[in-house]
């Protein structure tokens, strides 16, 4: 009991050094060099509380606790938390803390600066731990301090939310713990990232991009990287773009600030071969240890590579038509960031305060994109940057898009001028003068002039910007299965609230209904379900009149969906009235999705609004998302509200069933879509939804997986809606699997 290193542990440690813990004792395990540290194991909590005597208080406290009255919820967590902090530690565990650390420092030389951060355990909530998120502490140093940290991370378990959400789900609070994770803080000489393979293509091409000092300078498009490309199959590095690196960001007396570099090292090289050849075959075991192409974050210190974090690739595009473009004249050379290509006018901003002057088809061309001109973005046909690597936000949020991208081009925002005519080739990283023919690759015309597959089980599409409806319809898809509005409430010029706090609700009508309508015009008369707004609190705050979103700790499980939607129900309103006035014009083929459903109620309540609003649900289709294990639990009372359709959002579901947050690279390794506890809830549904003529539908990321869809199909779902560039490939899983089935019977006859 007490202090456990990580190097002693692996995953199946995680009642006692929970997930962050875990994780790393898995990756130290495979023999990949994480930082040197300890955890201080859930059962040196228990008996902190147990000794001291504050257990039995900490429990009378919470006792009779009314958790639906916020001032008895604070006033109770300031008490436990008080306690515990202020609960002499027994001489013992206060010892064995410290000896740890001490032995950290003996191992590293020196007395080092460490991070100390909540690692939840298995039998705790995964709300709970967000508080233990809030309560990392960095660039800690000195016994005492590491002690002081290590209770506050404990009593971090009892903020008012994890109260909450214990209490909520019955958990008792006795059988409750945390670990402590105190890990040596790297102060890297160089760092970067690594693909391990190809982030567009998912070849075994690794790109490793490296700056001097610390790795914000990478992430946040401050500093262009080095880029190194290796060849996995052949074994040897096969380009190499040295950068003019003219800052750096380095660690000094526990803060970070930036320092400018002379010339001579700006324009060095970062790393050797050798270097390479390791950060390469360290990635290799990553890859193959969680069986997927990994993001890695690394540093080197003092010539020691470390392995800060591992996530997977999520970009990996696969069996797209490729774009080709005649050569011309080169104006400018960078990193083909997202493939495609673009032709348009050049438009140069200098700050996201002229992203009006950016209008469709255009070049956008800047120093570095920021969360602001995400709007913009959506609207140009490309995006130069002068800096930034593979892993910038440009690069990033481009493959996202699906927009051609070039990236640290050093240049662009001097040599482009606004109205050149260019074409960019976001694969080559090239921008051409001029507007060049461009070919494509015979592949889709056959797929164009092919006979169209029939299938009884219908395949539709998932839609997010209005703009991609006419592509979308072309697919031949038999519907939109998911219209998500977020994309385009998000590009306007203002808050949805902020629209109606300013008396021009009106206005903010009209633009979701000119969205919606390009979408319901474009498939007319195939069904259209858009789903009413669902964008998490963080998504919202960079709009004008975004600064009073709430701060919360994981908005997955906050003010979002239809719980927003019902609270603030004028913007309900205006969404109902959109969606009238395209019924009005005969747009009968729209229907209503209400997202994060969890009780009947709910969907009681916004029948009430849309029967409030005029709109008759007798003329279009009415349903909800099942994405929440409480939708898929009440399923039958959902329905007896009154409901045509449901579809299944697997992402949050997945997400919300297994307690994994599939952006947190701890424990992204146990999502998984086809667990048997998700197919079970899915297969429920299917099952009750059948008996009572409701139809069934999957629009999470899963319905673009073949091998999920295969399964769905034998369990009987009516329709299955995919990403645009997975219909043709879904549509032939279901036939093969309908033909399958047919056979089976006949067989049996």
């Amino acid at each position: 009991m007490g202090v456990m290193w990580l190097s002693e542990v692996d995953k199946n440690d995680i009642p006692l050094v929970g997930g962050k813990g875990a994780n790393l004792g898995e990756l130290l395990r495979n023999e990949i060099p994480v930082p040197n540290g300890f955890v201080v194991d859930s059962r040196t909590f228990m008996d902190f509380i147990e000794r001291t005597g504050i257990k039995d208080r900490i429990i009378e406290i919470l006792e009779s606790l009314d958790i639906e009255s916020t001032e008895e919820l604070q006033e109770a967590s300031r008490k436990v938390r008080e306690l515990i902090e202020s609960a002499p530690i027994p001489d013992d565990i206060v010892e064995e803390i410290k000896k740890a650390y001490r032995q950290l420092c003996e191992e590293e030389g020196e007395e080092v600066y460490v991070a100390v951060r909540s690692s939840a355990t298995a039998e705790d909530l995964p709300e709970a731990s967000f508080a233990g998120q809030q309560e990392t502490f960095l660039n800690v140093r000195g016994e005492d301090d590491v002690v002081d940290k290590v209770r506050k991370c404990w009593s971090s378990l009892y903020t008012p939310r994890a109260i909450y959400y214990r209490i909520r789900q019955g958990f008792k609070h006795e059988e409750v713990s945390i670990a402590v994770v105190v890990q040596k803080m790297v102060n890297s000489d160089k760092s970067g990232v690594m693909f391990t393979s190809h982030p567009v293509t998912g070849e075994k091409i690794a790109i490793i991009e490296a700056v001097w000092g610390l790795g914000e300078a990478i992430v946040s498009g401050k500093v262009t990287p080095d880029t190194y490309v290796y060849d996995r199959v052949n074994r040897k590095i096969v380009d190499i773009t040295i950068s003019v690196k003219n800052l750096a960001i380095v660690k000094k007396n526990g803060k970070t600030v930036e320092i400018e570099l002379p010339e001579e090292k700006a324009k060095e090289r970062v790393l050797s071969d050798e270097e390479i050849d390791e950060l390469v075959k360290i990635g290799e075991v990553i890859e193959d240890h969680y069986g997927k192409p990994q993001d890695v974050e690394w540093a080197i210190e003092k010539g020691k590579l470390y392995i800060l974090q591992s996530r997977p690739i999520t970009t990996i595009k696969k069996g797209e038509v490729k774009e080709e473009v005649e050569e011309g004249e080169i104006l400018v050379k960078g990193l083909g960031a997202s493939p495609g290509i673009g032709i348009g006018k050049v438009k140069v901003i200098l700050s996201e305060k002229e992203i009006g002057k950016i209008e469709p088809g255009d070049i956008l061309v800047t120093t570095m994109t920021t969360p602001d001109m995400v709007p913009a973005m959506q609207k140009a046909s490309a995006i130069v940057t002068d800096e930034g690597g593979m892993t910038c936000h440009a690069a990033i949020v481009s493959r996202e898009l699906g927009v051609p991208a070039v990236v640290g081009t050093k240049v662009a925002t001097k040599v482009l001028k606004d109205g050149m005519v260019v074409t960019v080739d976001g694969e080559k990283g090239v921008v051409y003068a001029g507007s060049l023919k461009i070919e494509k690759k015979e592949k889709e015309v056959v797929t164009a002039v092919s006979a169209p597959i029939i299938t009884a089980t219908e395949v539709k599409v998932n839609i997010s910007i209005p703009d991609a409806a006419e592509k979308a319809a072309a697919t031949g898809a038999d519907g939109v299965g998911l219209f998500r509005i977020e994309h385009m409430v998000l590009g306007l010029e203002k808050h949805p609230m902020k629209y109606i706090k300013d008396g021009e609700i009106d206005k903010y009508i009209e633009e979701l209904y000119k969205g919606m309508k390009k979408v319901a015009k474009a498939f007319y008369p195939k069904p259209v379900w858009i789903r009413t707004l669902d964008a998490p609190t963080d998504e919202f705050r960079t709009m004008e009149g975004g600064e009073d979103e709430p701060i919360e700790a994981n908005p997955m499980l906050g003010f979002r969906g239809i719980r927003r939607d019902l609270r603030e129900d004028e913007h309900f309103r205006a969404e109902i009235r959109a969606i009238k006035r395209l019924v009005e014009e005969g747009y009968t083929n729209v229907g209503i999705m209400l997202p994060l459903i969890t009780h009947p109620r709910e969907v009681e309540r916004a029948k009430q609004i849309i029967m409030e609003e005029g709109l008759s649900l007798e003329k279009i289709e009415f349903g909800v998302m099942v994405e929440t294990p409480a939708a898929a639990l009440v399923i039958e009372d959902i329905i007896k509200v009154g409901i045509d359709f449901i579809s299944f959002g697997t992402n949050d579901l997945t997400q919300y069933t297994l307690a994994v947050d599939r952006n947190n690279e701890n424990v992204a390794y146990l999502y998984d879509e086809t667990h048997p506890a998700v197919m079970k809830l899915i297969e429920r549904v299917i099952k009750i939804c059948k008996e009572h003529g409701v139809k069934t539908s999957i629009c999470g990321q899963a319905g673009s997986y073949p091998h999920v869809v295969a399964r769905l199909v034998e369990m009987g779902i009516d329709s299955v809606s995919a990403n645009i560039d997975a219909v043709q490939r879904v549509r032939e899983t279901v036939a093969r699997v309908e033909k399958k089935l047919i056979l089976e019977k006949l067989r049996k006859l």
